[in-house]
């Protein structure tokens, strides 16, 4: 379903340009390319071209180096909550701070549009992931039992509050400044460089 994005070698992750892009329909195949390598249920063509027709209350993002598709994330919003539909990134990009970059994007966009709390789902067994939401202020408010019912996995709830606050505005801004390499937004969350 498409070539493997690789890099050709280790880059050095200071050398690194990851531009954030709406996600739009030419980017499906690399999407869904990337969903079959990272869960064991990926989602589909048409819960992503649905999804993409939910403009006013959804905000999808991809991650483009040098060229190629390496991650994307979602946002669904409503009221004054924000909720991470999916957040991945091939894993021949991981460890380049991709997906903190893209949650970056998703709590820009869920603070300008007016959310006080952004949420999420994650497999109890995904440590790493668990330790970036964390940095992002999100705690464990719950669990959902089997939520991942293809693996019978449990999934831990997590939960950012007051994310409309100065004080995660600085919090966020300090993740951001702390990426090695640079980010270019062109989304409607961005923080031109």
């Amino acid at each position: 379903m498409g070539e493997v994005t690789r890099p050709a070698a280790r880059p050095d992750e200071h050398a690194v340009e990851v531009h954030l892009v709406p996600l739009r329909r030419r980017h499906l195949r690399s999407v869904l390319r990337i969903e079959s390598r990272v869960y064991p249920r990926p989602w589909t063509l048409a819960l992503f071209l649905s999804e993409l027709n939910l403009r006013s209350s959804r905000h999808y993002v991809a991650a483009r180096i040098g060229g190629h598709l390496v991650g994307y994330a979602g946002l669904m919003l409503s009221l004054d909550e924000a909720h991470v539909t999916n957040i991945a990134v091939d894993p021949a990009w991981q460890r380049h701070k991709v997906g903190t970059r893209l949650l970056a994007n998703l709590a820009r966009v869920a603070r300008a549009r007016g959310a006080h709390h952004l949420t999420l789902e994650v497999r109890v067994s995904n440590v790493g992931a668990q330790a970036m939401y964390r940095k992002f202020g999100f705690e464990t408010e719950g669990v959902r039992k089997n939520y991942y019912a293809e693996t019978n996995e449990d999934a831990l709830i997590m939960w950012a509050h007051h994310i409309d606050t100065p004080a995660y505005g600085s919090r966020l801004a300090a993740l951001e400044a702390a990426v090695p390499g640079a980010t270019i937004d062109e989304t409607e969350g961005g923080r031109r460089p």
